[in-house]
């Protein structure tokens, strides 16, 4: 115990960060607590404020003690924590698992470590964490009476750092690796400005590089990457699409089916993303649920062989529904567009036609292939088509069980569903009608080659009459 107090005196008189870091860590190699095992924990929400200011920048972080993982904790008799002891420890996690799991970025240079200015136990029905002010003020206030008797799982630990800075007015980014703190992480994050405006940023786990008040380069890269893979995770979009692609083997048969799709989406995406779109909560269910039926329906399509001229019109129709599907996942990562709405609108939408040219690109040769070494285009078309269908009946089946549980008070059938419903019903016509008045109108005559017994190229594409 004589080198542990030894320890604690050289680090209490420590100014360099590095130097104290290391004699933190090994104060906790040379001090023997009682250790407490638990598990990794289930569910975790971390809680931190960011502020530049001169040349200086604070990070308030809150975490529960529970996800200090590894660590020694000091008890007492009963279970409670020894608060006697505890410091040492509080700043061997702040280290390890909080300053060591982000990085911060001052334009496009990484901020060396900073320097840990306090670190304490707080209790849970503290509530100085809903604002920044109250939090700074906590964490200089006196730590809590050594006598306090708390429970090590149920304690949170607060923390200050400060880095050093070339100017507030720097772009700053972060890097954030917080999923190791427990199985299902939430990161809440608030960043303050200069000029006093606050960015929110929640999101679940890691973070990849999140940009505080991003430009406009920034944002086309970020959403252009969100839309892109979006389509491609995705997995109803993408089963839909591979239903709209698996009767062709020809691009040009493909051109107006995927275009028609892609203005249809386009519209409802933008419509929804800016808030003009239903907002009643059964409302995502219903989505869900009509996604579902639109891969069930085209997939059918595809194995009965429907003979149809206008394809696209249906494909219209459904575009319309699933561009409220990607609206919901645009509004959750309208937080990191910071100024620039518009752009991450339009590129979150350039990234979902990358994907869909990139699906294509993939699928027609891998079709191609299956049909020259394993039986007709026919053949393949019910096959896949009947396992995307086997797969859609079952979400059709869940989602609307989903859906039912709302019953009909959940859907609020009252004056506001009824006008909601009106004007829904209004742009439908609208829509219907432009699409009619392309079809005979503007459409070109002749948009196909006459084939084999006076049926077009296009629909015997569909058909794949060769079985």
């Amino acid at each position: 115990m004589s080198r542990g107090h030894e320890i604690l005196s050289e680090l209490n008189t420590c100014e360099i960060p590095m130097q104290k870091t290391l004699l933190i860590l090994f104060y906790g190699l040379m001090t023997s607590v009682i250790t407490v095992a638990h598990e990794i924990p289930s569910n975790i929400t971390l809680r931190a404020f960011i502020k530049p200011e001169g040349d200086r920048m604070e990070l308030l972080v809150r975490v529960p003690l529970e996800a200090m993982q590894d660590m020694q904790i000091p008890t007492r008799k009963g279970g409670y924590l020894d608060l006697t002891r505890i410091e040492p420890v509080l700043q061997q996690a702040a280290i390890l698992w909080i300053s060591g799991s982000i990085d911060i970025y001052e334009n496009e240079t990484l901020i060396d470590a900073p320097t840990l200015l306090a670190a304490r136990v707080s209790l849970p029905s503290n509530r100085t964490f809903d604002y920044y002010a109250t939090a700074r003020e906590h964490l200089k206030s006196p730590p809590l009476p050594k006598s306090t008797e708390i429970y090590w799982n149920q304690a949170l630990l607060d923390v200050l750092f400060e880095y050093s800075i070339r100017s507030d007015q720097s772009e700053f980014s972060i890097n954030s690796r917080f999923d190791r703190l427990g199985i299902r992480v939430m990161n809440s994050m608030r960043f303050l400005r200069p000029d006093g405006s606050l960015q929110k940023i929640d999101f679940p786990g890691a973070s990849g590089r999140i940009f505080f008040n991003p430009n406009w380069v920034q944002v086309a890269w970020t959403f252009t990457k969100l839309g892109f893979f979006h389509i491609l995770e995705g997995i109803d979009h993408l089963l839909f699409l591979l239903c709209l692609i698996i009767p062709f083997r020809k691009l040009r048969s493909l051109i107006p089916i995927i275009s028609s799709f892609t203005v249809a989406h386009s519209l409802t995406l933008a419509a929804s993303a800016l808030g003009y779109g239903p907002k009643f909560l059964w409302f995502p269910a219903l989505i869900e649920t009509l996604i579902a039926t639109s891969i069930l329906y085209m997939a059918f399509q595809n194995i009965l062989a429907v003979r149809t001229k206008h394809r696209w019109i249906i494909t219209f129709l459904f575009g319309l529904i699933h561009g409220f599907g990607f609206s919901f996942s645009l509004r959750e990562t309208f937080q990191f567009a910071g100024s620039h709405l518009t752009a991450s609108l339009l590129f979150f939408n350039i990234g979902i036609e990358l994907g869909q040219i990139f699906l294509i690109a993939l699928t027609i040769p891998a079709l191609h292939l299956l049909t020259l070494y394993g039986g007709s285009k026919r053949l393949w078309t019910i096959i896949l088509s009947a396992l995307i269908a086997h797969s859609a009946w079952h979400w059709m089946v869940e989602r609307g069980e989903s859906l039912r549980q709302y019953g009909w008070q959940g859907l609020g059938m009252n004056i506001v569903f009824a006008r909601t419903f009106l004007e829904i019903l209004i742009l439908v016509v609208i829509l219907s009608g432009i699409v009619w008045f392309w079809s005979v109108f503007m459409r070109p005559k002749k948009f196909s080659r006459p084939h084999k017994g006076g049926i077009s190229q296009d629909e015997d594409d569909i058909h794949n009459s060769d079985l």
